[in-house]
């Protein structure tokens, strides 16, 4: 099995073609994303796609490495049970992240309950995917406002996650987002929130 991450690194030509075809809904990205999607259906086990692949279908649309995905705890011990030597393989001994082992592509799992950024107990937390999901296409999607919200609450306590709210920031400007949209969000994260609006209303692109 090739490591697409590793393989993206060493075969250029590849890696170009594969960023080329990901903007055309191709890529190997894609492909693990529906058959993973397409596995849980069948399993009944509620998901919700999140992080990248979640901002590519609300409209912030970038390449991508591996796929994130929400879902609960018992969800997740029904995936290993049911997927782990059936396609799928553990990143690593013990993981609960596994690997198409078909594409070679990292699926990673985020868990209803746990806390975005640094980790540590905070407002906002990952939702239980079946309240904060949204069909796109026959794949469930994580809603926009959970989405920006799990990014606000990620950047603000996790220095090395300051990216999300870069995040953030362009979905505002590229979504044409209004300042009343944090009404939608957790109290916590809404100061964030209208920061980063002010910045595009300025001009600045700095979170």
């Amino acid at each position: 099995m090739q490591v697409y991450e590793e393989r993206l690194s060493k075969e250029i030509e590849w890696a170009l073609r594969e960023g080329s075809m990901h903007f055309e809904d191709r890529s190997a990205v894609h492909q693990t994303l529906k058959k993973i999607a397409r596995r849980l259906d069948e399993l009944g086990i509620p998901y919700a796609v999140a992080d990248d692949m979640a901002l590519f279908v609300h409209g912030f649309r970038r390449f991508t490495e591996d796929v994130d995905i929400l879902v609960t705890e018992v969800g997740l011990r029904a995936i290993h049970q049911h997927l782990e030597g059936v396609g799928y393989l553990p990143v690593f001994a013990g993981s609960k992240n596994l690997r198409d082992t078909e594409f070679g592509l990292r699926i990673e799992f985020l868990v209803t309950g746990g806390f975005p950024g640094d980790g540590k107990p905070k407002p906002v937390a990952f939702p239980n995917p079946d309240a904060a999901s949204v069909e796109i296409e026959g794949i469930r999607y994580i809603q926009l406002p959970r989405l920006i919200e799990l990014k606000l609450a990620s950047g603000m306590t996790n220095p090395g996650r300051l990216k999300d709210l870069a995040d953030v920031q362009e979905l505002i400007r590229l979504l044409g987002l209004s300042a009343d949209f944090a009404k939608q969000m957790d109290a916590s994260v809404r100061h964030k929130f209208a920061e980063l609006w002010l910045g595009t209303q300025s001009g600045s692109l700095e979170p």
